[in-house]
């Protein structure tokens, strides 16, 4: 390499003797330009710093005036240096003074220096600061040259990253790798979680890809395969996992992927051509990731990142691997920061020390997103670059029901989350003690509250929050997380066991709700340019009798001997109820004629989310044994706004006005056909929601299982009678301020109660 002395391999051992001595950061920093220059046989070496101000800051050189160290400060549009750092990409000049964006600062003294090399300190994608080397004469450095530089830079970063110049900083002008930094994602899971960051890194990199020897290759295959089953059966067992719910599903679901002839067959292909058995690994690994990037559906993609992570598991198991820091690695109060993450991976850490999770990637739907709400892990997800912004250990907090985090915090945020955790358990310890208690208004009436559920895991918090029973049980949920189309014996199973944990609480099952944004695997997928508007539900149901008539046959069959429940979502029409119902009317007979003891009771209605029906009411409720209202597809559809385009989702409230007067509309013609009605979704989860929906006259809501005691205490110090004098006036207004969201919190706050 012209120029150079002793090649990269020289410099770079050189620099590591260098990190390692016993010296001061400014002394370290200062020989560590003077072996770049004499490497390199450049008259400058320099190293900029950027700042958490957003300048950069002239941090050690050798060649300019010593003088201008700490006190050399640039602007990011200002000079070749700013330029580096701003486009983070090296810049190479034989004439740097003849280039537009050259500055000259004159406490430098580099007005001598002519040729000039910068590259950027990067660290996974940020730019920390800029390396530069400079000559008097004029020459273009040699790409050789240049990598050379882009690789010592690499070294800086390591340095810059880990907080050992802040030493150097004055106040306010610490190094940017450093700063603390407020992101926001969404919100995955509940709760708060103060702690310490873990990086998971499950990228694996593989060193050697040619084999030496294929049968080998094979055999070590086979016995990681072997390892990695039997590692999977011993987490599903796991007593974080062994009482069932969800998640236990979810795992079910994921140790099943080892199974697969078909992943593990490409494996062995891609091995029978020469490769190592972790090269074949990842090669297969590449194509999944592939498809991966290419998926529109987010519950495909999301089982793709499984896919992608027990890849990750089995090269680990090839390369002798830990997939976690061991237990005597992992602090009190860890909380992870990943790209992504499949829901194993997750329980390889020590549950009693996993405070929080941070995911770059992930979505509420996502398997590892589902594990975390059962094991109660505060969740965040769509930080972008997460992992390339923290550093081990760093201070960091995870508020999961704000969808905030805050990286290396100021004392200050600390203490402020401190009095927020210390309030929060309060009011939980609040709410618990309101579990027995009625839901009864201060003016007498009763409220049921009830939750919203959809797999076994949420059947304990029945219980737990002394709720009225399950309002909307979603029974596609099971459908979503299985391998196969579940037979009618394991939905019957669910049912049954469903009912079983109700005991004498009523729980409403909602018919399969699948198409749209819910997407079955196994199932062919019809593209739509409006899914949410398309094939779905029970038009699917209708379209494909047999699916529903399955499900219906398991419900009854589940139901024997006791009352059962059932709407169907997404009517549009009588008709469509019509049709429905008289599924459940040959079902019936069936089991009849078969002599299978029948329900006690069944009990037909449907959702209303669909706003044709609001035209319909009379004719419906002289059908329907109950309504339920689906506020969270009413809104969209009468506003037309996608609730999963971020653009367009908080356009409208649902406190405003029109929605309001439709709710009015649909509980008074209920109460006049003496039909009840229910409303379920996020609106009824609000403490400001309830008040409003009992202000409208809505007796029966349909809850997240963590809104109910907040929920619950608001309703029992409400006055009915005094909301409705404030509030419903204000629908029959003209229309002027949309929402009356502030008229609410107005009058919450005049009558103390607690949103």
């Amino acid at each position: 390499m012209r120029g150079a002395l002793g090649g990269p391999r020289v410099l770079l051992r050189r620099l590591r003797e260098v990190m390692a001595e016993p010296v001061s950061a400014q002394d370290r920093l200062d020989k560590v330009v003077v072996l770049i220059a004499a490497n390199m046989v450049a008259e400058v070496c320099s190293v900029y710093v950027l700042r958490v101000d957003g300048t950069l800051e002239l941090y050690a050189t050798e060649g300019l005036k010593r003088e201008a160290v700490h006190q050399t400060v640039m602007k990011l549009d200002e000079g070749l240096v700013g330029l580096v750092s701003s486009e983070a990409k090296p810049i190479n000049l034989s004439d740097a003074q003849s280039h537009p964006a050259f500055s000259f600062r004159p406490e430098t003294g580099e007005e001598i220096y002519h040729s000039f090399l910068g590259v950027p300190i990067l660290r996974a994608g940020n730019t920390l600061g800029v390396l530069v080397v400079q000559n008097r004469a004029r020459r273009t450095y040699t790409e050789e040259e240049e990598e050379a530089l882009q690789t010592t830079a690499m070294v800086l970063a390591e340095m810059i990253a880990s907080g050992e110049l802040s030493s150097l900083a004055r106040p306010g002008a610490e190094p940017a790798a450093r700063h603390p930094l407020h992101l926001t994602g969404t919100c995955l899971s509940d709760g708060i979680a103060l702690g310490h960051v873990v990086l998971h890194e499950p990228r694996v990199v593989i060193t050697n890809v040619i084999a030496d020897d294929v049968p080998r290759e094979l055999k070590r295959l086979d016995a990681a395969i072997a390892t990695l089953r039997a590692d999977l059966d011993r987490m599903v067992e796991h007593r974080d996992v062994a009482d069932g719910g969800e998640h236990r599903d979810v795992l079910e679901a994921y140790r099943m992927f080892s199974y697969d002839q078909g992943w593990l067959h490409k494996i062995r292909e891609a091995v029978t051509t020469g490769l190592t058995a972790e090269a074949g690994v990842e090669r297969v690994q590449s194509d999944t990731r592939a498809r991966m990037l290419r998926a529109s559906d987010p519950y495909l993609r999301d089982r793709l990142h499984d896919l992608d992570d027990l890849a990750n598991r089995l090269m680990r198991v090839l390369m002798g691997q830990d997939h976690a820091p061991g237990r005597e690695q992992l602090p009190e109060n860890a909380i992870i920061v990943a790209r992504s993450m499949g829901p194993a991976a997750l329980l390889d850490y020590d549950r009693k020390r996993l405070r929080g999770l941070v995911l770059e990637e992930g979505g509420p739907t996502s398997h590892v997103s589902i594990v975390a709400r059962a094991l109660g892990i505060p969740t965040v997800g769509e930080i972008d670059n997460a992992t390339g912004q923290v550093e081990q250990g760093d201070a960091i907090i995870v508020d999961g029901s704000t969808g905030h985090v805050h990286m290396r915090p100021t004392p200050e945020i600390e203490a402020a989350y401190g009095e927020r955790v210390k309030l929060r358990a309060r009011r939980q310890a609040q709410y618990r003690a309101l579990r027995d208690r009625p839901c009864v208004t201060k003016d007498g009436h009763k409220i049921s509250l009830m939750i919203n559920a959809g797999l076994a895991i949420d059947l304990p918090h029945i219980e737990e929050t002394g709720a009225s029973g399950v309002g909307l049980f979603r029974t596609e949920l099971q459908f979503m997380v299985a391998d196969t189309l579940p037979r009618t014996n394991e939905q019957l199973s669910l049912y049954r066991a469903v009912l079983d944990a109700a005991g004498k609480k009523p729980v409403t099952f909602r018919t399969l709700d699948i198409g749209g944004d819910k997407v079955l695997p196994y199932l062919r997928n019809i593209e739509e340019e409006n899914p949410a508007l398309g094939w779905r539900a029970i038009r699917l149901g209708l379209d494909r009798p047999g699916l529903l008539r399955s499900q219906v046959r398991a419900l009854l069959r589940a139901a024997g001997g006791r009352e059962l429940r059932v709407m169907f979502p997404m009517i549009a029409m009588v008709e469509e109820f019509d049709k429905a119902k008289a599924l459940v009317e040959i079902e019936l007979t069936h089991l009849r004629r078969h002599g299978h003891t029948l329900p006690e009771r069944v009990q037909i209605g449907t959702m209303l989310e669909v706003p044709s029906l609001l035209f319909q009411l009379d004719e419906l409720l002289e059908r329907v044994d109950f309504l339920s209202v689906g506020s969270n597809d009413l809104m969209q559809f009468l506003y037309a706004a996608d609730r999963g385009n971020a653009r367009v989702a908080d356009r409208f409230d649902p406190l405003s006005t029109p929605v309001l007067r439709a709710l009015k509309d649909i509980v008074d013609r209920a109460k006049k056909h003496g039909k009840p009605v229910a409303l379920c979704g996020e609106l009824a989860s609000q403490p400001i929601g309830a008040l409003a929906l009992a202000t409208l006259g809505y007796r029966s809501l349909s809850l997240s299982p963590s809104s109910v005691g907040p929920v619950k205490a608001l309703l029992i110090e409400l006055d009915t009678r005094k909301a409705e004098s404030a509030i419903l006036p204000l629908l029959d207004k003209p229309v002027g301020s949309v929402s009356i969201r502030q008229k609410l919190q107005e009058f919450a706050a005049s009558e103390g109660l607690q949103l």
